[in-house]
Parts: structure tokens; sequence; C-alpha cells
């Protein structure tokens, strides 16, 4: 994984762009950079639809630059920020260009696939990334490392489980590694029968117990796919054989990851789940920012548990780790098809234990297809794999439907 010593701390106001400013992590990063104003300055911000909340955070935080990813919302966009000196455009490549904008930091909190280009533009000019959007490893992972070895480019992951492992990793000597760990609070369905979660609700399904996301990614915590996706994340990110990656179910999420060391010691980083303790971490690095995040007060927590995931209850653990095993681009159709799977569901058109049958049926459909274990080796090899599974899960979905 690229990093830079600790010369990149600034004196002058850190410049930086949100990608995805409306979203859960965008909104955090947002209320962390308003506590600290005289520490940043806003060099763009994109969103996907919601044109409201983005003009106001523009007239907030006053960028350069205001993007909306839907060419239909440019005109709302152009009259919200009517009087004010910043610049508004619209569509998939204005959020590309708003990448390449010369901002000395950039949060990619862009959630899905969509992510993908906008943050290999960010990291082809050298700027130091907050990752919050893992399915750009996991669709594009080879090529993102590419990328950052020829552009000497900084990847600091947001997640708060790789955000953890990487302030306990000791890269300067891998070798005394022996596991990761990372840790997961089960979902809302953790202790629901087969039966049950045959009849789950899209409101069940999004209610996190411990962590306020997104509807998708909510989803994919419920099926334990973003768990797996996590993982496939981890071994870009990290320097370890996939097979020395963990997932363990931890309910309470205090310990938010943990790295195994081969003397038998395990450090473990440990807070509230709240995303503005690992934004804050990457927002300042290499330094630390203080965060309104509720401290830990080990004196009222009753218990730390632990257990095993079930792997009958939750299969896309085992479809991640056969798609990371398979490698080349497997990962993507996994990704490609779960996106797919996890809108309808929303959309109330599958239940919720179709999800994982969908992606699994995706990717035994396209086995026999050649490209698919080849490496990705461009953001069109991406687009046309990503394109060629979401057809694929399409058509099983509207058969489900």
């Amino acid at each position: 994984m690229a990093v830079k010593p600790a010369s990149l701390a600034q004196t002058r106001p850190r410049r930086i762009s949100i990608l995805g400013s409306t979203g859960s992590v965008g909104c955090s990063t947002v209320d962390l950079i308003e506590r600290q104003r005289e520490n940043f300055a806003v060099e763009a911000l994109t969103a996907n639809t919601n044109v409201e909340l983005l003009a106001d955070q523009a007239r907030r935080l006053r960028p350069r630059l205001a993007v909306v990813a839907d060419p239909s919302r440019y005109k709302a966009l152009k009259e919200a920020l009517a009087g004010t000196e910043i610049e508004a455009a619209a569509g998939p490549e204005a959020v590309v260009a708003a990448a390449e904008r010369p901002a000395d930091w950039v949060m990619a909190a862009i959630v899905g696939a969509a992510g993908v280009a906008s943050t290999l533009a960010a990291l082809r000019r050298g700027a130091v990334v907050g990752l919050a959007n893992k399915e750009t490893l996991v669709c594009a992972g080879d090529l993102v490392m590419q990328t950052l070895r020829e552009s000497g480019a900084t990847l600091l992951p947001v997640d708060s489980e790789h955000s953890a492992i990487f302030q306990i990793f000791d890269f300067a000597h891998p070798e005394q590694i022996q596991r990761i760990v990372l840790t997961c609070s089960g979902g809302p369905f953790r202790n629901w029968s087969l039966a049950d979660m045959a009849t789950a609700t899209v409101e069940q399904a999004v209610a996190h117990p411990n962590w306020d996301m997104g509807a998708k990614i909510s989803v994919d915590s419920a099926t334990l796919m973003n768990k797996g996706l996590e993982m496939i994340e981890a071994a870009h990110l990290f320097p370890l054989a996939p097979e020395r990656i963990e997932i363990i179910v931890h309910p309470q999420s205090v310990i938010h990851s943990m790295v195994g060391y081969v003397d038998g010691s395990i450090l473990a980083q440990l807070g509230t789940p709240d995303m503005r303790t690992p934004i804050a971490y990457a927002l300042a690095w290499p330094q630390r920012m203080t965060t309104p995040a509720e401290r830990l007060d080990f004196t009222r927590l009753a218990a730390l548990t632990f257990e095993a995931p079930d792997p009958v209850r939750f299969p896309a653990l085992r479809l991640a780790r056969e798609a990371l095993t398979a490698g080349g681009s497997v990962p993507a159709v996994l990704n490609a098809a779960n996106e797919v799977a996890v809108q309808a569901f929303l959309e109330q058109r599958i239940g919720f234990l179709d999800i994982a049958r969908i992606v699994e049926d995706t990717l035994v459909r396209l086995a026999a297809e050649p490209r698919i274990d080849g490496v990705l080796r461009s953001l069109q090899d991406v687009f046309a794999i990503d394109a060629l599974a979401r057809a694929r899960a399409g058509e099983i979905v509207g058969r489900l439907s």
C-alpha cells in the first residue's frame, strides 16, 4: 500500500474535494470540516441526484465547483447556486473532472462501481485519496494498485475496519504479521432463522444495529456481503495472502479490527461506532484531529463477544472468498451482480434471500466466459465486465420478480 512520510503535514489549509458529499460518509466529512474551517479549503463537491443538499453544502463550504452526476438536475443546481461564485456542472464526466481538480486530498465516497472512474482520476494525478468506496478495489484492484505505483499517490482507507488495520499494521515488517481479522456486527439478522430472513422487509434490512449508513451498504451489511467486499479490499490494501484474512462477528462494534503477529500478540483498534473517527484519521493524516465522537467508556461495557459467521444463513461471505480466490474479473462480476440484486430488493421486486442467490447464479452463468478470468487492464475492461454482469443479473431478477 502506498503511503507518504510525515512531511505531508501542511501549515496552509488543506484543499480538499468530496466525491459523494451528500451520502452518509460525505455528510460526516462535511461535519468534520465545518468544525475546523480554518484548516480546510474546499475545491469541489459532487452528488448523484440530491441537488438540494449539495447546494446547501456548497453555500456553507464555498467550493469552487459543485457537480451533480444526473445531467437532468443541472438546471436545478445552477438555480440553487445563483448569486454565488460557485461553478456548477453535471454528468458523470463532470464528476471525473472534479476529481482531477487540484485538491491536496480527495474523499472517494461515491457508492458502488459508479465511483471507480473518479477515484482513479484522483489517484492518477498523485492526490491523497481517502477511500470509502470499497467497490473501487473490488472491481479494479489491480488497476488501482498499478496506478498508485505509477503516480506516487497515497491511498488511505476510510472504512472503519481497514482504517483500524492501517493504524496497527507494521508495514515496515509485514513478515511479522500472521493474520488480520475484520470484525462485523452481524447485521440486523444475526440471530434470525432462514425462514424469518426469507420474509425480511426493506425497512428491517436497512435498520443496522450500530451504524448509521445509506440503504445500499446497510443491505450489504445485512447479507454480510459488505464484509465479503471488505475482505477483497483488504487483500489489495495489505501485503498478506488472502487466506490470512479472517472475518469474525463482534456484535458490539467496539473492536473495529485486529492484527495478529507471529509471536501471538494481537493488536486491536477500539472506539465507539462513529464514522467520523476513521474519516478524521484519513482527513488529518499523518496527524490526528479532534472529533465529536463519543468516547469509549470501558466501565459501561457489559461484554465484548465474538462468534463465527454462519455460512448457511450468510452465503455472501463464501461467494466473496471464492471470487477473491478466483481473481481476474470475478470480483467485478460479484460486485455488479450484488448491486443489481440489492437494488431489486430495495425496490421490493425480490426477497432478501434472493440477493445471494442472484449473485451466485450470475457467477455460475458467467464462469464459462473467456473474459471473466482475465486481468482488467483498463477502465474500459472494468466497464465491459460490469455491464455484462449487470445484464445477466438483471435477467435473473426479471425471472424472479
